[in-house]
Formats: structure tokens, C-alpha cells, sequence
């Protein structure tokens, strides 16, 4: 009973009138626990860089939906599915409107901290190769330093001064190693992904008419 009738009836014709598939419903003021909101924002946060979306486009699950669009998502057949992140494979169609948001007034909310966690993880995990990609960056970045500081330790050697060409060797090794294994690991899990998005049957393309 958070969400009017009457604000249902604009959801349905405001895409209606706009040619829309999918408009959602951004709350003036959610009445919602604090901890409640403040996962909420950190979800729209991690989809802005997981998802194909607007960046700062507010997602809340008062939606209204095309049958065309439904269809589409209804026939994923994979574990942990998360509504928004499928809508988006489908179309960028869509659109947003104020609406009011009311005090609860009967029972609880089922949504507790461990399942926003878990929305989260299905955000983040099955629709973005985001944190493998993050993981051969900072490879990358870490190797990077490390010949550097390799370099610099030669120079120092040359000059004779700096730390011992020992100690700044292996120091210099190490690093540039420790870079080289998240990178090569990042390789390997960019092919993973790519293969995980298949399974997941991510569509390339969806025929409308």
C-alpha cells in the first residue's frame, strides 16, 4: 500500500503517451529505513558501471513494463535474476516519472540487509565482466610501477647511490611478478566472462516487429 492507485494509472500512460517500454517510478521522498536507502543508492551507485544505463538514472521496482519487453524477459532461464538488469538487455526505451511514496501502514518489508546484499551480487556478478576487467587493470598497474621501480634501481645502482642493488633488485622482481599474475589472471577471466555472458544468455539483438 506504499505506491497509490492513481500513480499506477500515470506509469501506464506515460510510456503509453511517450512510446516508452519501460518507465519507472522515482520516488519524491522514499519512506523507507535508513539502511534501506541508503542500499538502495549504493545499488543505482554499482549499476550505474554495471549496467547499460543512463548514468544517475534512478531504478525502483514501482515499473511499469511493455508486453514486449515482459516477453523478452520472462524467457531468461538462468539462476539469480535480476529484473532491472534484464529489462536493460532488452531496450533503452525508457523513462521515469515523480511519483509519491507512502508510509507503510501494514507488515513488514521483505526485503532484509542479506537480500539487498544478494540483489547487489546478481547486479554486479551476472550482467558485467566489470571486476575482472578492474582485477587485469590493476595488474597492469601494479607491473607497470614495478618496472619502473626496476628501472630506477638500475640507474641508482649506476650512480652509486640509492639502496643496496640487492635488496632493490628482488624488491623491483617482486613487484613487477606480483603485477604480472592479476594481469594474466584478468586475461584469463576476460575469456570466462565472455563465455559467462553466453551461458547467460545475454541477447545480441531482440526483433520488435
Amino acid at each position: 500500500g506504499q505506491n497509490r492507485r492513481a500513480e499506477a494509472a500515470r506509469l501506464w500512460e506515460h510510456p503509453v503517451a511517450q512510446d516508452l517500454d519501460v518507465v519507472y517510478g522515482h520516488y519524491e521522498v522514499k519512506q523507507h529505513s535508513i539502511w534501506r536507502n541508503l542500499g538502495s543508492r549504493f545499488t543505482n551507485k554499482m549499476t550505474d558501471w554495471a549496467l547499460d544505463k543512463p548514468v544517475g538514472f534512478y531504478l525502483s521496482s514501482f515499473r511499469c513494463v511493455s508486453g514486449f519487453v515482459a516477453r523478452q524477459v520472462t524467457s531468461y532461464a538462468g539462476p539469480y535474476p535480476y529484473i532491472d538488469g534484464l529489462l536493460l538487455q532488452v531496450t533503452q526505451r525508457i523513462g521515469s516519472i515523480r511519483v509519491r511514496h507512502e508510509a507503510r501502514t501494514a507488515g513488514t518489508s521483505g526485503y532484509t540487509f542479506r537480500r539487498l546484499v544478494r540483489l547487489w551480487m546478481s547486479a554486479w556478478l551476472n550482467f558485467s565482466v566489470l571486476p575482472l576487467r578492474a582485477a587485469t587493470f590493476l595488474g597492469l598497474l601494479t607491473a607497470t610501477a614495478g618496472l619502473g621501480a626496476f628501472v630506477l634501481v638500475i640507474l641508482l645502482w649506476f650512480e652509486g647511490r640509492g639502496p643496496a642493488f640487492g635488496w632493490g633488485w628482488v624488491m623491483s622482481t617482486v613487484h613487477v611478478f606480483s603485477g604480472v599474475q592479476p594481469l594474466i589472471l584478468g586475461l584469463v577471466g576476460e575469456y570466462l566472462g565472455r563465455m559467462f555472458l553466453a551461458v547467460n544468455q545475454r541477447p545480441q539483438s531482440v526483433v520488435r516487429d
